[in-house]
């Protein structure tokens, strides 16, 4: 998901510089399935007719869902189902569209562009698209996650700040019931970013001084706040899984991101990816934890190039980037089976590797180029989907 400004700046430099699609670049999508033997195999794909394509969630049943900009650079919700077919999402009278999250029924949450607002859509599995905005929202509305009874959890602004905080959090049942909240000491901002299945949701708050720091919002209302033990500025908790562990990021004093684990009970596990920069907005980005544990996002390297990670279960770090990526490769969803989605930026067609065929094959991990796909006989091609 992308969710808020510290998760913005979590994300690689091509996913932030947006003019940087004018110039040319192929930014092109990916899906990675990791099994037990430690074989993996890249699907890549883009949305017909687009210039760019973000996929941003990805259920249990392989559907992937996000962003994709057209030759007019107007922003699209997208839906790939397993098969890999696509459909665009578009709510009556967008002209930005971004879909941000997919439950495993196949309903679909996220934000559109229309008469200088922003409003959260819910599109039923049925393609039936409902608006959701909280009562007292006139002005935005960012929803950021979907679980699978189909809560909707995100934020929105209060039209009347500042004599209230600019950012609430809110929750919206399935029968189109809200509940806005705030954290404690939230005194500017607090956004949802994440809700399990039980209906326990995580996310952020800004402080007087407008520092971030975690919080937990049990069921019955019920939350807690937190921070990373060790040198934590910033902290940005991302996704939540089943069990109520809770994965993000935090900054420490040199503006490098570290990654952290948080259990049910509590307790801290911090990390970085073995590639992982130690300069400023370098390091370690988790974006997403699946039902098991397994945790996925970006590693930024000290020269600001860019690699997914997957972290095991049991802690074992996997960085991989697709070959013909030339920017590098970013993951942001995993789902309960590790199949990961994510993007990778790549040299526009006829330059360096990407629009070539190529041959690639070793004994372990496959990564394919961006922009092309794997056969059987391990030849890559250009342009095409694989269902």
């Amino acid at each position: 998901m992308i969710t808020n400004h510290l998760a913005f700046a979590q994300l690689p430099p091509v996913a932030r510089r947006r003019g940087a699609f004018a110039f040319g670049l192929a930014l092109c999508t990916l899906g990675l399935s990791f099994s037990a033997s430690a074989q993996s195999i890249f699907t890549t794909f883009d949305v017909p007719g687009s210039v760019q394509t973000i996929p941003i969630s990805i259920n249990s049943k392989g559907a992937v869902i996000g962003l994709y900009t057209d030759q007019n650079f107007v922003g699209h919700g997208f839906l790939r189902s397993p098969g890999g077919i696509f459909t665009t999402i578009d709510p009556p009278g967008s002209v930005f569209t971004v879909a941000q999250s997919i439950n495993s029924a196949g309903a679909i949450t996220g934000l559109y562009h229309a008469n200088f607002a922003i409003y959260g859509f819910l599109r039923a599995s049925d393609g039936a698209f409902t608006t959701i905005d909280p009562p007292s929202s006139t002005v935005s509305t960012f929803p950021n996650s979907i679980n699978s009874t189909g809560t909707i959890a995100g934020s929105y602004v209060d039209p009347t700040f500042p004599a209230k905080n600019l950012f609430h959090g809110f929750l919206r049942t399935p029968d189109g019931t809200f509940t806005t909240f705030d954290a404690p000491g939230g005194v500017f901002e607090t956004s949802v970013t994440s809700i399990n299945d039980l209906g326990v949701s995580a996310g952020y708050y800004e402080d007087p001084k407008f520092v971030n720091h975690g919080f937990l919002r049990a069921s019955d209302g019920t939350r807690t706040t937190f921070d990373p033990p060790v040198g934590s500025l910033a902290a940005g908790p991302q996704s939540i899984n089943s069990a109520g562990a809770i994965t993000g990021a935090y900054i420490d004093a040199t503006f490098t991101f570290h990654a952290y684990l948080r259990g049910p009970d509590g307790t801290f596990n911090t990390f970085d990816a073995p590639g992982a920069g130690k300069g400023v907005l370098q390091g370690t980005t988790p974006q997403s934890i699946n039902s098991a544990g397994a945790i996925t996002g970006a590693s930024i390297n000290a020269a600001n190039g860019f690699h997914g990670f997957l972290r095991t279960p049991d802690g074992t770090i996997t960085e991989f980037n697709a070959p013909g990526a030339a920017k590098g490769t970013s993951a942001l969803s995993i789902n309960s089976v590790v199949t990961i989605t994510g993007f990778c930026e790549a040299f526009p067609e006829g330059t360096n590797s990407v629009g070539d065929r190529h041959k690639y094959g070793n004994s372990g991990t496959d990564h394919s180029p961006a922009g092309c796909h794997k056969t059987q006989q391990g030849e890559w091609r250009k342009g095409k989907n694989v269902a």
